[in-house]
């Protein structure tokens, strides 16, 4: 069976028009370049190009991505020599932007993520972002999302995930806060003495002026004395009593001398 050349010639020209077919994702846009120029943003589902290399397409992924930066070291104000980890969250918004403004977008934003790190590390003492993460990461952020906004990107988020010390440091930090804790518990402690003495001076006084409640007290303690099962007795004598008695014994004494 032989085709005729008209039928040749459609087959030919449908299978050009299919070859023009593109599929982008939900996820996706495609950039469409005609004769090397910039033409419109496609997508997502199913549109088709001039074939022929007229037009071409360029996919672009718009989910989030996420970017560990690598360990960066870098000098704090205050001359300490820290290790820095942090990981950074971006998207891109113009799929237009990030491919004619940029050759790589993901390789600009990255090197300015690191710069910008080791940039605001370094305006800032160790304890400051050690202290204020939020703070450093705001700073962090706001560095970088200008810069990659004019790519396309949009910077979510820029933060710090962990901070390496050196061994020296760590001893130092870990002195001050034994030091710190220390003198926490002497405050504390002196507190409570304080207030003790607060609360004995109260029950002094008002004991003085009501003896009876110091006998009551006296009897109290005999009793938690004994509950104990000791056997030590404790004998508890009022001080006047004690005093009866010395004056009584040296009368007798003075009386025995004078016999």
């Amino acid at each position: 069976m032989h085709l005729s050349p008209l039928v040749i010639v459609g087959i030919g020209l449908l299978a050009v028009m299919l070859s023009g077919l593109r599929v982008a994702q939900e996820y996706q846009r495609g950039v469409v370049f005609r004769l090397g120029r910039y033409t419109t943003t496609r997508g997502p589902g199913l549109y088709w190009i001039i074939p022929l290399m007229v037009e071409r397409a360029i996919t672009i992924d718009l989910r989030t991505a996420t970017v560990s930066a690598e360990q960066q070291e870098t000098i704090t104000r205050d001359s300490v020599t820290i290790k820095v980890n942090a990981v950074m969250w971006y998207q891109i918004e113009d799929a237009a932007k990030s491919v004619i403004a940029v050759r790589d977008a993901a390789s600009a934003v990255y090197q300015t993520a690191l710069t910008s790190l080791r940039n605001i590390i370094g305006q800032h003492d160790l304890d400051e972002v050690l202290q204020h993460r939020d703070k450093i990461n705001a700073l962090l952020q706001t560095a970088v999302a200008p810069v990659a906004l004019a790519w396309g990107i949009l910077v979510e988020r820029f933060e710090m995930k962990d901070v390496e010390l050196p061994e020296a440091m760590q001893q130092v930090m870990a002195m001050q806060a034994e030091a710190i804790r220390e003198k926490r518990a002497r405050i504390i402690k002196a507190e409570a003495e304080l207030e003790a003495s607060e609360k004995l001076a109260s029950a002094a006084v008002l004991m003085a002026a009501k003896p009876a409640a110091l006998e009551l007290r006296r009897m109290q303690m005999i009793a938690e004395v004994g509950a104990e099962n000791n056997s030590t007795t404790v004998l508890m004598i009022p001080s006047d009593f004690v005093s009866l008695a010395t004056s009584l014994a040296d009368y007798l004494r003075a009386q025995g001398t004078g016999k």
